[in-house]
C-alpha cells in the first residue's frame, strides 16, 4: 500500500471533498483535525489487503498451538534454560 502523501484538514475535505476522494482513490490521504492526524481515506483495494493482513495474524494458546510450534517453543525454552546455566556456571 502506497504511504500517505496528502493531508488535508477537516475544512478543506468539506470545501474539496471531491478532490480529495480522487486523490485518495490513487493512493491513502489523511485528514487531520486541529493540525493532528485523524483519519485516514482509502481505496476499497487497500483496505481490502489491510484486512486480509490482519486476518493472517493469530493468537495461540498452549492447548490450541500445533504439535510442531509447540515442539519449536519447547525447543527454545529449553535452549534459553542451557543458555542461562552455562552462564552461571
Amino acid at each position: 500500500m502506497p504511504k500517505s502523501s496528502g493531508s488535508y484538514s477537516t475544512s478543506d475535505l468539506s470545501r474539496k471533498s471531491g478532490d480529495i476522494i480522487a486523490e485518495a482513490l490513487r493512493h491513502p490521504v489523511t485528514i487531520t483535525q486541529r493540525n493532528k492526524p485523524r483519519l485516514v481515506l482509502l481505496n476499497i483495494e487497500d483496505y481490502e489487503r489491510l484486512m486480509k493482513q490482519s486476518d493472517r495474524r493469530t493468537v495461540d494458546t498452549i492447548e490450541t498451538m500445533s504439535n510442531e510450534l509447540f515442539a519449536e517453543f519447547e525447543n527454545a525454552v529449553e535452549a534459553y534454560a542451557d543458555e542461562d546455566e552455562a552462564g552461571h556456571s
